[in-house]
């Protein structure tokens, strides 16, 4: 995806190093994973004990180690990333923010778009950037549950360390398939401003569990085809590259309910699926990609 360069939205709030403690928000809409994200790298105390002891008979023995490996102490001893690693770090977390930045900006520019033609107001959401947990509108969220839209405070919350997750964890790299996980969030702000979040959360009141996850698959995979329909426009400007709608759709493939559920527990239970299965998710996305119509998205008056 052709990005660098281009506007980047003003709507970004940073709340990184504010992380607040909390379960799962009511209410809220979004690309959820299964628990177990990625795990802090570190050395106990015993290693560094045993590194400690190491490093003094080496040298006592005339052989300096830090030569040996290439490293200054501070680095094998605390297990604190070089200063050149802080750098890449950070380097790599501005590139991040700027990259969600500039997608937010491109969706803004679509749906102003579509909005308009239909004689409606786009209020741009705000995307809260978090790390580890945060405190929205809907309750308390932590980063392991994945992005999420609060349509309470019509906000995006993400944890950027979940695209580290995506691509390693769940095989869906690029940045066409991260740019589709933000567009699916703001799927569901347009759904909150059409009425569609709103009354499914009205009637989900009065529903059976088994009710509730049929109902909350269809305003899944709407929020899909909204996805796609922004990758449509984006793909006019030209902005998209070789490979980008791949990545889009290997994305959709490798969050589907069934894939999911086989990955993490090795059978599947689809009276629990609550966002479609891996063809669904990508049918509809391509949907949307493929018509750019907000009509081609109803997907609870056709079959899904």
């Amino acid at each position: 995806m052709d990005w660098k360069g281009r506007r980047q939205s003003d709507n970004i709030e940073d709340r990184r190093g504010n992380a607040s403690r909390g379960g799962n928000p009511f209410g809220r809409s979004g690309i959820r994973l299964p628990s177990g994200g990625m795990r802090r790298s570190g050395l106990s105390f015993k290693t560094i004990l045993i590194v400690g002891v190491i490093y003094l008979v080496l040298k006592f023995m005339g052989i300096d180690p830090l030569q040996m490996l290439g490293s200054d102490p501070g680095a094998i001893v605390s297990g604190q990333p070089s200063t050149s690693s802080n750098q890449i770090s950070e380097t790599r977390k501005d590139e991040m923010t700027q990259f969600v930045a500039t997608v937010l900006a491109e969706t803004e520019d679509v749906w102003h778009g579509i909005m308009k033609a239909e004689g409606l107001d786009y209020p741009e959401p705000k995307l809260v950037l978090f790390s580890g947990a945060v405190k929205s509108a809907c309750g308390n969220a932590s980063a392991a549950s994945g992005p999420f839209y609060c349509p309470g405070d019509q906000k995006l919350y993400i944890d950027l360390s979940f695209y580290d997750e995506l691509a390693q964890r769940f095989k869906a790299s690029g940045d066409f398939a991260q740019a589709y996980v933000l567009a699916h969030e703001v799927g569901h702000h347009v759904q909150n401003l059409i009425g569609v979040l709103p009354k499914f959360n009205q009637m989900r009141q009065s529903m059976s569990q088994a009710e509730q996850n049929q109902m909350s698959i269809r305003v899944e995979l709407q929020a899909d085809c909204f996805a796609g329909i922004w990758g449509h426009f984006t793909a006019q400007k030209g902005l998209l590259e070789q490979g980008d709608l791949e990545e889009a759709l290997n994305a959709a493939q490798q969050i589907g309910d069934d894939t999911l559920q086989r990955r993490t527990q090795g059978y599947v239970v689809p009276e629990s699926f609550n966002h479609g299965t891996s063809v669904q998710r990508k049918e509809w996305f391509a949907r949307g990609f493929d018509s750019g119509r907000l009509a081609a998205c109803d997907t609870f008056n056709n079959p899904v």
